[in-house]
């Protein structure tokens, strides 16, 4: 009989459905990360793109979250999450296959990248609200943080195989035909979510004429967050985090490539280091976190491992790739962690019937910072230079952890408890079971 996955003590790898959940994802991160490392190179290399140009399709890729993040959240709300994934998976592998086969034809230009990225981004804003939302249904909210911390090590797995997979691809097959890989990885992630049994179920129904306006939900869950004192800190340090690593990011395909002449294994190689500090920091999250409180480790994560990001502009020949590359892994490890308590927190501050419009505000917030750090990061490469791009981005990164440092998150020693009144300057909600006001 299948385990009570609301159990305290129960293991969510006792429950199918996370289990069916979490290889489906993996399959969904090997593609990710391998296009995410062919896209820029594709550019750089097959079609000449300047700094600004892959400033660009960086900010395209994460446009979509800002366009229709905020009103997806409601949307998923009112959906059958796990059709919600499949789709996305399925929209996604189909947009990755025009890339190689336009290449292969000759016919292969940045404004078919752009367009691809730009509609991917559009499919992974459900993919991720549908995922995040999902997951309380399957594991129960006691299961959470465990869940979580498999899912953040799953993701830096992800970074380290994928991105060094990309990398050995690239050097083996060409960036283009890479991006088959990343096609057949979503495919086979929406033929794995169809053997999922929970996350199905029809919304609850609402008589005609009382569903709630869609602008009054997206508003209700902007004011859950914003809010409140330490949700609102969590979304201001992942967001400044997101747009100083966007900053540095965007620019590494054109220094590695472009400038310092280094093959796209060595560049898979550098963005797989900073995977491995991302596996780091998720593993050791909850042990830490049980020894030390939840909200400290947030806290003294970011004071000793955040300006480890001023170390990431130094990339150069020799010992300072090295250096750099341990700054990556230091910063990385800071984030591992954050994603894996700040997530679960934010879980657990939120009702049922919000969670999806919660975890969109979050997606608009953070992958909005990474669409205006991709922008940004384009704009100086272009008009100052691309190690100017570095600095900016690193600098903002050692600043990032600051909004939960002062906040009351940094004084929290153990999550609440679903229904808990979760921390001064909340505003109440008029949805039911939203926890209330007031600590």
């Amino acid at each position: 009989m299948e385990p009570d996955v609301r159990d305290p003590s129960a293991s969510p790898w006792r429950t199918a459905d996370f289990r069916v959940l979490f290889s489906a994802t993996a399959l969904s991160q090997l593609g990710t990360n391998i296009g995410y490392v062919a896209v820029p190179i594709v550019a750089v290399t097959a079609l000449d793109a300047r700094p600004g140009q892959v400033g660009a399709l960086a900010t395209l890729s994460m446009a979509a979250f800002l366009l229709i993040g905020l009103p997806a959240g409601a949307w998923v709300d009112r959906m059958r999450h796990r059709r919600v994934l499949i789709t996305a998976d399925l929209v996604r592998g189909s947009l990755y296959a025009t890339v190689p086969l336009a290449w292969w034809l000759d016919r292969l230009t940045l404004g078919q990248l752009y367009a691809v990225v730009l509609l991917n981004g559009c499919a992974t804003v459900f993919f991720d609200v549908g995922s995040q939302s999902v997951l309380p249904q399957l594991v129960g909210r006691e299961g959470l943080v465990r869940a979580n911390a498999a899912m953040v090590t799953l993701m830096a797995a992800g970074n380290i195989a994928g991105r060094g997979a990309g990398g050995g691809l690239m050097a083996l097959l060409t960036a283009p035909v890479a991006l088959v890989c990343t096609a057949v990885s979503y495919l086979a992630s929406a033929a794995r979510l169809t053997a999922v049994r929970g996350g199905d179920a029809s919304p609850k129904p609402v008589p005609r004429g009382a569903r709630p306006h869609l602008g009054a939900q997206i508003a209700e869950g902007l004011r859950h967050v914003l809010g409140n004192k330490e949700l609102r800190a969590l979304a201001l340090t992942a967001s400044l985090g997101n747009l100083g690593s966007q900053i540095v990011n965007t620019m590494l395909p054109v220094l590695f490539v472009g400038e310092l002449g280094f093959s796209p294994v060595a560049l898979g190689l550098f963005w797989a280091a900073g995977g491995v500090g991302l596996l780091l920091g998720a593993r050791c999250a909850r042990t830490v976190a049980a020894r030390v409180g939840y909200g400290r480790t947030l806290g003294l994560a970011g004071l000793c491992l955040a300006p480890a990001g001023l170390l990431v502009p130094l990339v150069d020949r020799g010992p300072w790739l090295y250096v750099a590359g341990a700054g990556w892994l230091l910063a990385l490890f800071k984030t591992g962690m954050d994603n894996v308590l700040g997530v679960s927190l934010r879980q657990r501050m939120t009702s049922d019937a919000l969670l999806g419009r919660m975890n969109a505000t979050f997606r608009f917030l953070l992958s909005g910072a990474l669409a205006v750090g991709a922008a940004v990061s384009g704009l100086v490469g272009e008009v100052a230079s691309v190690r100017g791009a570095l600095w900016t981005g690193g600098v903002i990164m050692a600043m990032a952890f600051l909004p939960v440092f002062f906040s009351p998150v940094r004084t929290r020693r153990e999550l609440p408890g679903h229904g808990v009144p979760v921390a001064s300057g909340t505003e109440p909600s008029a949805e039911p079971g939203l926890p209330a006001s007031g600590r």
